[in-house]
């Protein structure tokens, strides 16, 4: 190569995210490997789940496969079923709705307040029927729900609550974790999650009773004191070993994560204030994960034509969830306002640990320049 060929070469792919690896991931997966348990048993399901509970205060916390079979089991768990509602964001993801019709549930979609992106704890009081029998709070980008307005509109109603934490391990409400303040939490370690495990989820709980069941029905619903006597309908939904063993790995270093996480998030605020861009503005007394950090684009700017630039300077952009409600197996005739503008206008920039300073400043630049382009 010369010099010239130097200078003009392309820019590394900035990614939205990509996990880091850099700990005792591979010397816990090689002792899996080495003792051969790798499967659903192993002593890295119960080291893990202790860390976790640990690291988040939740009284039980018991591993699963993903996030997803995390917000069924929760459900299921709950009795949630056939003539019920539930009451969730349209602006999520859909997994939080998909496994409420799962169930056989309807699920019933609510607005977003306009300056946190989350659940609309005035409009779910309205929503609220002789059917409804649950709500779930989605604490979307690592900000947080007003979880005291809608604990005490739950405990008033006389409802549950499932907390969907999954974009938000390691964000709290005056101190206290995510997933520890309804009746169930649950958490996604997927890939691009704060700790991942590949594929894998939690489901916390403070009752023992409803923990223990959690447990049984997670497992095909096999007795805890008989072998192969199944006391209730269960499935397998239990994480393995090996998944287990990188997320002990990772958590070990959460601290150090969440740490970076947020610096790169007030980076992008600090290199941004100049611009016309609007960030999701935490309630007092929340700390966030800084999991993605996401804005919303001016009005009249093209989102589509503003990612395509970026990508083609080497930077991946993702554009934020579009609203439940406008899904085809979803649609009726509802409109929510709020919601369906920041699903129009949100994107979400690279916000992994391992982006430098000089990766922040030059994602600032290349949407600057995006944005002028248009």
């Amino acid at each position: 190569m010369t010099k010239t060929d130097k200078l003009t070469a392309p820019l590394s792919v900035l990614p939205v995210y990509q996990p880091d690896l850099s700990g005792n991931e591979k010397k816990y997966v090689n002792e899996c490997l080495e003792t051969s348990w790798i499967s659903s048993l192993g002593g890295f399901i119960d080291r893990f789940e202790r860390a976790f509970e640990r690291e988040t205060g939740a009284k039980h916390a018991h591993s699963v496969s993903n996030g997803t079979v995390a917000l069924h089991l929760a459900y299921h768990c709950l009795d949630i079923g056939p003539g019920d509602e539930v009451i969730v964001p349209t602006f999520t993801y859909i997994s939080s709705v998909n496994t409420i019709a799962q169930t056989g549930a309807t699920p019933i979609f609510v607005e977003c307040r306009s300056d946190d992106w989350l659940i609309d704890v005035e409009d779910v009081a309205r929503k609220i029927t002789p059917r409804t029998k649950a709500i779930v709070p989605v604490h979307l980008y690592g900000a947080v729900c007003d979880m005291d307005a809608l604990m005490a509109l739950a405990h008033e109603r006389n409802l549950k609550v499932v907390e969907d934490c999954a974009e938000a391990l390691g964000s709290t409400l005056n101190g206290q974790h995510v997933g520890t303040f309804g009746d169930i939490g649950t958490f996604s370690f997927f890939g691009n999650k704060t700790v991942t495990t590949g594929e894998g989820g939690m489901v916390t709980a403070h009752d023992p009773a409803l923990a223990a069941r959690l447990k049984i029905v997670k497992g095909q619903g096999q007795s805890p004191t008989r072998r192969y006597w199944h006391i209730e309908l269960g499935y397998n939904y239990r994480m393995t070993n090996i998944c287990a063993a990188i997320g002990l790995a990772q958590i070990e270093r959460l601290d150090a994560i969440l740490a970076r996480k947020r610096a790169i998030g007030a980076l992008y605020r600090e290199l941004t204030a100049d611009m016309s861009l609007e960030f999701q503005t935490l309630r007092p007394g929340v700390t966030s994960s800084d999991w993605l950090v996401s804005l919303l684009l001016p009005h009249g700017v093209d989102r589509d034509a503003v990612m395509a630039r970026m990508s083609s300077a080497g930077v991946e952009t993702r554009p934020v969830f579009f609203c439940a409600h406008q899904m085809p197996m979803y649609a009726k005739n509802e409109h929510f306002p709020v919601s369906e503008d920041i699903a129009a206008r949100g994107i979400s920039l690279p916000s992994y640990p391992g982006l430098s300073d000089s990766d922040v400043a030059r994602v600032v630049d290349e949407l600057r320049s995006a944005i002028a382009g248009q």
